[in-house]
């Protein structure tokens, strides 16, 4: 007797269900609801989870609790994790080209190009962990016995819009400088485009990234992003997906004193970009130590 009666053209194919990633686990939204997500062409491909203000609340909740443990690993620790994305994603190398071409209907070696593109991001901000401080730190020369020191610091939770049409390598590009300095980011995905981003996800929580330092949210942006844009706990917010809220959602921000990261006008995501999206999510603590006495 054959072990497999049934035969494969009959058989029901195992449907991905693509739901949030919060601290480092994958609930559904407290809401319940989903919506459904098209290709490029408009064809049917999937439903997402459709998230709420609570889960942004517990998304940020979730980046807090992670921010000290993380931010107090080496730097070469964070490099070497965030490498550990790239290699993770690269194994998943077939699955997110489908995706990129489903999402921005591009032929095949385009969708290559990119999905190459988005690996080698995470390598070059694994790169940058450790270097950081002695490009943007330094000794400071005073007029005194003292020694005066400024060592960049990370910020804390940044909340971040991703760009909605370049769901996976503008995703990576705004996610990585963020997290390699030791910041936590509570991301919320393209709206129309999210599969890369959960998928991503996945590959996140099999890298030996700790829980809770990145969050990823799919939904509505006009849902998600003021509540965001106004948290006490939020300390900074990338508007590089805000679109034509940008400006209400720095006025909002402006309530808590959130430092923001205007979206620019064009942005190739596939150019280098250097130290551009690092900085604006780091603080410079300077010292004065007495010496010589």
């Amino acid at each position: 007797m054959s072990e497999f009666p049934v035969p494969a053209a009959a058989r029901v194919p195992v449907r991905k269900t693509y739901k949030l990633y919060l601290g480092g686990g994958f609930p559904r939204s407290e809401s319940g609801r989903s919506y459904p997500v098209t290709s490029a062409e408009g064809e049917p491909l999937a439903h997402a989870a459709l998230a709420s203000r609570k889960d942004a609340r517990d998304a940020v909740v979730a980046a807090r609790r992670a921010f000290a443990p993380w931010a107090a690993r080496t730097a070469y620790n964070r490099g070497q994790i965030l490498y550990r994305v790239a290699e993770m994603m690269e194994g998943r190398r077939a699955q997110f080209v489908q995706e990129t071409i489903d999402a921005e209907g591009l032929d095949t070696a385009r969708a290559e190009e990119v999905v190459s593109a988005a690996v080698d991001r995470w390598v070059y901000y694994a790169g940058w962990t450790d270097k950081v401080t002695q490009v943007l730190g330094g000794t400071n020369p005073v007029s005194g016995p003292y020694d005066n020191r400024s060592v960049p610091e990370p910020t804390g939770v940044v909340a971040v819009l991703a760009p909605p049409k370049s769901p996976l390598l503008g995703l990576v590009s705004v996610i990585a400088p963020v997290i390699a300095t030791g910041n936590t980011a509570v991301v919320v995905a393209s709206e129309p485009h999210p599969l890369p981003a959960v998928t991503l996800a996945e590959s996140l929580a099999t890298s030996d990234l700790p829980g809770g330092v990145v969050n990823i949210l799919t939904g509505r942006l006009a849902e998600l992003a003021p509540p965001l844009a106004s948290h006490a706990d939020v300390n900074a917010l990338d508007l590089a997906g805000a679109g034509e809220r940008a400006a209400e959602l720095e006025e909002a921000a402006a309530t808590t004193l959130t430092r923001v990261l205007r979206p620019r006008p064009s942005t190739d995501w596939a150019a280098a970009p250097g130290l551009s999206r690092i900085t604006p999510f780091l603080e410079t603590k300077t010292v004065w130590h007495p010496v010589g006495i």
